[in-house]
């Protein structure tokens, strides 16, 4: 933490040289965001609850999946994170995710990253007595079936003890790549 500080204790206070200051420190947090997000992906290794893997080795596989299909680095980075926030916010996971990657990719990676929690259901909620097709509502949104091929080839079948991922030091120079970008907020 700086030395430095805002000279007030109600935003509405502040002054120029207090916000030129805080946006200063922003710009130094800023820098570090790559860096927090790799420490907290490490942080996905060991137990899945059950699963045959853990967390990072299934977001480290669908990765390396989206990789090998030759897709472009705004999906290999949303299948590397579309799972960060099942960490801390299991029940909402998806949305989390999103927020994160919102700035740094275009508005169809970042809606399928928002829904893919919802479209997973179809392989499992059925065995919930659930409602397997609970993505049909968003049947006629533009990000419909590119999160179902999402889900397809990167998350439902990310779950193998035996497939050859790439490390998570082979994906940090994208992450550090993806967060240096200039963040943009994408409209659909």
């Amino acid at each position: 933490m700086s030395e430095a500080t805002v000279s007030f204790i109600n935003m509405a206070d502040g002054t120029f040289d207090d916000y030129a200051l805080l946006a200063e420190e922003e710009e130094k947090h800023l820098q570090g965001t790559a860096g927090r997000v790799l420490e907290h992906l490490a942080l996905q290794a060991g137990g899945f609850g059950g699963y045959k893997i853990d967390r990072l080795t299934h977001s480290l596989q669908s990765a390396s999946r989206a990789e090998r299909d030759g897709l472009d680095e705004q999906w290999i980075f949303a299948a590397l994170m579309h799972d960060i926030g099942d960490t801390i916010a299991p029940q909402n996971h998806s949305e989390m995710a999103a927020s994160v990657i919102r700035p740094y990719v275009r508005h169809e990676v970042y809606e399928v990253v928002k829904y893919h929690g919802l479209f997973q259901g179809y392989y499992y909620a059925h065995h919930y007595g659930e409602d397997r097709n609970a993505r049909d509502q968003f049947r006629e949104a533009p990000f419909f079936d590119a999160t179902v091929n999402f889900c397809e080839r990167y998350d439902q079948n990310c779950f193998d003890p035996e497939y050859d991922a790439f490390s998570l030091d082979h994906f940090a120079p994208l992450v550090h790549e993806m967060f240096s970008r200039k963040p943009q907020f994408p409209t659909p």
